[in-house]
Formats: structure tokens, sequence, C-alpha cells
């Protein structure tokens, strides 16, 4: 598995309903991200400045790079751009992380 970590940005007074969205995530969303080789997914808020930090793990065969072409991605990314930044595809505005230390 290869790890994978990047950050997102939520607007201000957006995380209750950040959070209310992802209670709520649709099976078939969640069907697509396994589909594509995401594994051990979680995303976290720092409240304090609207930060997420998302990790993930990627099957050694993933496909994720395919997702931003996934009718249900795309209409995922259309339901939460009016909470967080994004660009204009729609896709949230997210900056990868590199892995500085790791330990199992």
């Amino acid at each position: 598995m290869k790890r994978n970590a990047f950050i997102m940005r939520l607007h201000p007074g957006c995380a209750d309903e950040y959070k209310k969205r992802h209670d709520e995530i649709w099976p078939l969303l969640k069907e697509e991200l396994r589909r594509a080789g995401v594994r051990n997914y979680s995303i976290y808020l720092d409240p304090l400045s609207g930060t997420l930090f998302a990790y993930q793990e990627l099957a050694p065969d993933a496909r994720d790079g395919e997702l931003a072409e996934n009718e249900t991605v795309k209409k995922w990314w259309h339901m939460m751009k009016d909470i967080m930044d994004t660009n204009p595809d729609e896709s949230p505005v997210s900056t990868g992380l590199c892995e500085v230390f790791h330990m199992d």
C-alpha cells in the first residue's frame, strides 16, 4: 500500500455541514473509491484554520487518478463546492503532502 496525504480548505462556519455530509456519504461514492483502490481513508479538521487533512492508503494497482472522470465523484464535488475551496472543475483544491516520517 502506498500512503497518501493532502490538505484541503473548508470555508469558515462550514464544519458542521461538512461533517453532516460525510456522515451521510453516498454508499455508491464509497464503492467507487474502493474500486479505484482507495483504502483506510480519513479526513481530519483543524477547526482553527479550516484546514482539512486527508490520509488514505492506495492499493498497488490503484486507479485513483481516474476518479476525476467518475460521474459519482463529480456529483459529490458539485454538492461540496459551496462549503470548501474548489477548482474550476469543482474538484477540491488540494495540496499533496510529503511524508517525512513513518513508524509502524
